[in-house]
């Protein structure tokens, strides 16, 4: 595919190897992966990514082939541009009916912490895990919290959906080849919500309570 060979030879790449390209739904939106055999490397898009600007898909060629063939990471123009994108790709995201319980914990950290000038984002109960307790989803647009905390006290979920606002609001930035989302501002900005360290006990105990173990922010 000549747009992979673009996205390796600007990349100041080295060596023969043959490039391939597909698109699939079984992706999430913008999502992809790369695998390499020998001397193949094969790309693999969401649909989503086609008919999105060249100069974009060469930056996440070049992110993904950084990755595959461990390569000194490179800040390029496409790089850039590719990240630009999906830090804005909130702004065009597809709405969905937001829960209830989740759109009023919402209303209520926005007014309290952001002055009411976040935009809702989707907000929807995931799988019942005791890892991922929240995340939040840049090409989407969308906070999910874990359904085990549907019936949990109300500033437990008002912290979590708070946490994934923060990824909404400060993005994320990039060092040396690493996406970088809990930044210091990020850390400082976590630690504003009121009594955040004594919710942080609250919600390793109430997991206790849930037999869980190993629990995860995003």
């Amino acid at each position: 595919m000549a747009i992979a060979e673009d996205a390796f030879r600007l990349l100041g790449g080295k060596g023969d190897f043959f490039f391939s390209i597909s698109y699939s739904n079984r992706f999430s939106h913008y999502n992809a992966n790369v695998k390499k055999i020998g001397s193949n490397i094969a790309f693999s898009l969401s649909r989503k990514w086609r008919g999105v600007s060249r100069d974009i898909v060469i930056g996440l060629l070049q992110e993904l082939l950084i990755k595959i063939l461990k390569m000194p990471h490179r800040r390029t123009i496409n790089i850039d541009l590719y990240n630009n994108f999906i830090r804005s790709l909130h702004r065009t995201s597809e709405r969905v009916d937001s829960e209830p319980l989740l759109f009023d914990s919402f209303s209520r950290v926005n007014e309290k912490y952001f002055e009411s000038l976040i935009e809702a984002p989707n907000l929807v109960w995931g799988r019942p895990s005791r890892r991922k307790l929240a995340s939040y989803d840049y090409h989407t647009d969308t906070v999910t919290v874990s359904t085990l905390f549907k019936k949990a006290p109300l500033h437990i979920v008002d912290y979590l959906v708070y946490h994934e606002l923060l990824h909404k609001k400060l993005k994320f930035k990039n060092s040396k080849g690493r996406s970088i989302h809990h930044s210091r501002q990020f850390r400082k900005m976590e630690r504003a919500f009121e009594n955040s360290a004594g919710i942080e006990k609250e919600i390793s105990s109430f997991l206790r309570g849930k037999s869980g173990f190993l629990s995860r922010l995003f």
